[in-house]
């Protein structure tokens, strides 16, 4: 069974009353298959953190759905989410959700261990063997059978080592369709990846 399925995801902000103006959209679509390792670009602002929020279920898409091994993750109950997909913010900090529905009319998680896990800009220390040490804690949950997303903003160096070094496949996010490459060679291939990184692929 496929372990993630982003259909035609959508997320669009908009403002205004009687003339309403799209401020950010951002679509997404794209499907895990088995276990793996994605490195997640992209510049500030772009949606990085927003895509991130709309894969585990603490923000609604304005269109599409999110399947985690079939199930969709905005009709599970807001407390059981995380046993399908967890999202870890910058200090390692889980996400909180926000309730729409009353949990009554939500179903059971029908995970009980998330199969999906999403690190926001994990804080990489540069002491002795933390950084083997976090690789190797992301490459044991891919043996575990997990997907796990590693979102990092370049601005060493050696972040965009950290991603050539673990990552199988990667995702660009620079607002509208997000961009899914197959390898390291594709992502820095392409014209507006490159423009971002800059002197990072130096």
């Amino acid at each position: 069974m496929t372990l993630l399925a982003v259909e035609n995801l959508v997320k669009e902000y908009r403002r205004g009353i009687l003339r309403r103006e799209t401020t950010f959209r951002l679509e997404a679509s794209f499907t895990v298959e088995a276990p793996e390792i994605v490195g997640v670009l992209g510049p500030n602002g772009s949606g990085k953190t927003t895509l991130f929020e709309l894969i585990t279920g603490s923000n609604l898409p304005s269109a599409g759905r999110v399947l985690c091994q079939g199930q969709d993750v905005h009709a599970v109950k807001a407390r059981e989410r995380d046993r399908l997909a967890i999202h870890y913010h910058q200090s390692y900090q889980v996400r909180r959700f926000r309730r729409r529905k009353p949990e009554f009319l939500l179903e059971r998680a029908r995970s009980d261990y998330p199969m999906v896990h999403l690190f926001d800009e994990p804080q990489f220390n540069v002491q002795d063997g933390y950084i083997g040490f976090m690789l190797e804690f992301f490459r044991r949950l891919r043996r575990e059978g997990r997907a796990v997303f590693v979102c990092l903003h370049p601005n060493e160096r050696y972040h965009l080592d950290i991603l050539r070094e673990i990552c199988e496949r990667f995702v660009f996010v620079e607002r509208g369709p997000v961009r899914v490459q197959r390898d390291a060679a594709a992502l820095t291939g392409d014209a507006r990846v490159a423009a971002y990184l800059g002197e990072s692929l130096k």
